[in-house]
């Protein structure tokens, strides 16, 4: 698909999307859930091109799946380079090269000056599913907390730790046990009722009152906690609360646990959002960007840890599958090459500063927050109240996409729309994807009073 601006032919969605959406609601159960009502004809880049020939701007990357864009060449040949050769073995069968090389890759990148080794699955949900695993067996300790507005996967045991109830958690109970909340580092709207920085990042010396009111340290093995809080609409924690967490997990024995399924590789304007702390955790869970699309998660741990469980006790069919490694090294290859790290604090500073000037403008957008190319707007009825306006959000949403813009909705009271652009977005795509978004916001202010 050659590279163009905006091209709207039709409504959205066009007649061919609206006939294989018939279908769709034929043979698909409701439970799929889908942001957009078109069909991909095919992608390239930061642009996509629907069933209809309307070209669209993708601000979503398939929630932050593609930092290379669509089908970017040199991932292409690298796939197609492996499926020539063969498509699967089973790492626990018959290793293969790719898998070694991409665990020392990983191993070579992540924060930390600790020797780390690296293993492979599907799924994020999967990797932080073994991590908890491999937390318990290290500690001896079974107890488990993640952090409210957290989101961590659909797996009886993520989705226990996701703080959201719908659409991820009603009616799919009862849940996993030994799971426990942390208040969120949320400075927006603190649970504590606190300021910053005069609170001194209460909401993290909160643990020790945890100890007391929900878990002994001596039953809690690990908290597991994103570095910014992706589902949860963005929420982006004090510099120091990882230094406070990282103290208090060394005091008591605990494993620091950090999904950076969404923020890992380059999207914060680091290769991972770990590293604006200058804290090293004890695992690290990745999926997303990791492969630009190929599904592979995996989780980065210090050696000592990752060591503890035995042949056997890890691994999945498909885990690790030679077409997602192949895709995985190119994609930290071409980061490094390219300059992507440095291209996601490009787009996020004019990002957040466009988002600024409209909060100026726009009394609906209460807060506008994020790190690299990973931004968002709090949408909010009033600035006084801060009641949350999903209404807002959503309707933004729609106003984009029919007029050529994919965004995403956040938040656990989905007021929040987010930006997850490919970190190969041009100066000209961005403007633009700005631009339908600012006139969405003027629009949806306008109609809501």
């Amino acid at each position: 698909m050659k590279e163009k601006s905006v091209s709207l032919k039709t409504k959205v969605p066009g007649p061919k999307s609206s006939s294989v959406q018939e279908v769709r609601q034929k043979h698909l159960p409701k439970g799929i859930g889908s942001l957009a009502p078109f069909y991909i004809k095919e992608g390239k880049g930061s642009l996509i091109k629907d069933l209809d020939d309307n070209v669209f701007i993708d601000f979503s990357s398939g929630i932050g799946v593609n930092v290379l864009g669509h089908s970017h060449d040199e991932m292409v040949e690298a796939v197609k380079s492996q499926a020539e050769k063969y498509f699967h073995t089973c790492a626990m069968v018959v290793m293969y090269e790719s898998y070694v090389r991409l665990a020392e890759k990983l191993n070579e990148v992540a924060p930390g000056d600790t020797p780390k080794k690296s293993i492979f699955f599907n799924s994020g949900a999967e990797a932080v599913e073994n991590a908890v695993k491999i937390a318990r067996r290290y500690t001896g300790k079974n107890g488990v907390a993640s952090i409210e507005f957290g989101y961590h996967g659909r797996t009886l045991l993520t989705m226990t730790l996701t703080s959201k109830v719908r659409p991820f958690k009603f009616g799919y109970g009862p849940f996993a046990p030994e799971v426990y909340k942390l208040p969120a580092p949320y400075c927006y709207r603190c649970k504590l009722g606190l300021n910053y920085p005069e609170c001194k990042v209460a909401c993290a010396d909160y643990l020790e009152k945890f100890f007391v009111l929900e878990c002994p340290h001596e039953s809690l093995g690990a908290i597991v906690v994103e570095p910014i809080l992706g589902e949860g609409g963005f929420i982006t924690p004090p510099p120091e609360y990882f230094h406070k967490l990282r103290e208090l997990c060394d005091k008591y024995g605990l494993l620091l646990i950090m999904d950076e399924i969404q923020t890992g590789f380059g999207r914060t304007g680091k290769l991972f959002a770990t590293e604006h702390s200058g804290v090293e955790p004890d695992i690290i869970a990745v999926a997303k960007a990791m492969a630009g699309g190929m599904p592979i998660s995996g989780l980065v741990g210090k050696a000592d840890v990752m060591n503890v469980p035995d042949p056997g006790e890890l691994g999945g069919t498909y885990g690790g599958n030679p077409l997602a490694c192949e895709a995985a090294l190119k994609v930290i290859e071409v980061i490094e090459k390219e300059g992507l790290v440095e291209r996601a604090n490009q787009l996020g500073d004019a990002t957040k500063k466009r988002f600024e000037q409209m909060k100026e403008k726009y009394s609906i957008i209460g807060d506008v927050r994020g790190v690299g190319a990973m931004v968002a707007m709090e949408l909010v009825k009033d600035r006084e109240s801060k009641e949350f306006n999903p209404e807002a959000a959503g309707a933004i949403v729609k106003e984009c996409y029919e007029n050529g813009l994919l965004v995403l909705k956040a938040g656990a009271f989905n007021n929040v729309v987010r930006t997850l652009m490919p970190l190969v977005t041009t100066d000209e795509q961005l403007k633009d994807g700005l631009d339908i978004l600012e006139k969405a916001v003027e629009k949806v202010q306008k109609d809501l009073g």
